[in-house]
């Protein structure tokens, strides 16, 4: 006779399936706990696009925008240089337009225009003081200070590598037709952002007692932050025209 179904269950040897176990619920603890331990997770990820995008995204945008306007500027001086009087005069130098160029910090090109609000700032160049503080222009052939400020991170950073700038350094103005060559001779690390004496004529603590023709570069420190103002003076040397290569000067001699 042939075994059935169930003589087959109850005389195999293989082991007989455990039945399910019911699904325990978390209790209320646990549930609050996996609820900020989920709401910590998407904070962090939030987080880190936010840093990235503060660190290196604003940096690209930046960077496009600094390059767009440096090539109007450039085209600018060129038409004027053939005789086309058609640029429009806000790229002119006597308004301030030009680049800077610190070997020190990357060589690169920074592109100056008029202003250090954010909104002047974040396009990624440097602007040049108007308050509270004014800067004296160097195409004005006036003593007094040609104050700039950058970022220092994010948003072109230009001078992310202020830092690296020792005394003796060259920091070059580049106009339409002139080269204004200027020598490091004072550093402050560290200051209040409220210090806006460091922008004087003579500027107080570079250790200059009398008026001249001095350029100041600042920007937020530590890195990363924006707590207090790193300060970099420089004092005019001498002025070079500039010839149709265009190459900054590399040495103060």
């Amino acid at each position: 006779m042939a075994a059935t179904a169930d003589d087959t269950a109850q005389h195999s040897d293989a082991p007989a399936s455990p039945p399910p176990r019911a699904r325990r619920r978390m209790g209320p603890v646990a549930m609050v706990i996996s609820f900020f331990g989920e709401m910590l997770i998407t904070a962090g990820v939030l987080l880190g696009l936010f840093v990235v995008y503060s660190l290196w995204w604003t940096n690209v945008v930046a960077d496009r925008a600094a390059d767009r306007q440096a090539d109007k500027v450039r085209d600018s001086w060129a038409q004027e240089s053939g005789g086309d009087k058609s640029a429009p005069a806000v790229y002119d130098s006597k308004n301030g337009i030009g680049f800077l160029h610190v070997p020190a910090m990357s060589g690169d090109d920074i592109l100056v225009e008029k202003g250090t609000s954010m909104k002047v700032l974040n396009d990624g160049v440097a602007g040049y003081y108007t308050d509270p503080v004014k800067a004296t222009l160097p195409t004005s052939g006036k003593k007094g200070n040609f104050s700039l400020a950058a970022h220092r991170d994010g948003h072109g950073a230009k001078f992310h590598g202020i830092h690296k700038i020792r005394k003796g350094d060259p920091i070059v103005f580049e106009t339409k037709d002139t080269w204004y060559v200027y020598k490091v001779f004072g550093i402050l690390p560290e200051t209040s952002k409220y210090n806006v004496d460091v922008l004087a004529k003579v500027p107080a603590e570079s250790g200059r007692k009398k008026a001249g023709h001095y350029i100041t570069l600042t920007t937020c420190t530590p890195i990363y932050t924006s707590t207090y103002r790193y300060i970099v003076w420089g004092e005019l040397v001498r002025k070079e025209k500039v010839d149709e290569n265009r190459t900054p000067p590399q040495e103060l001699n």
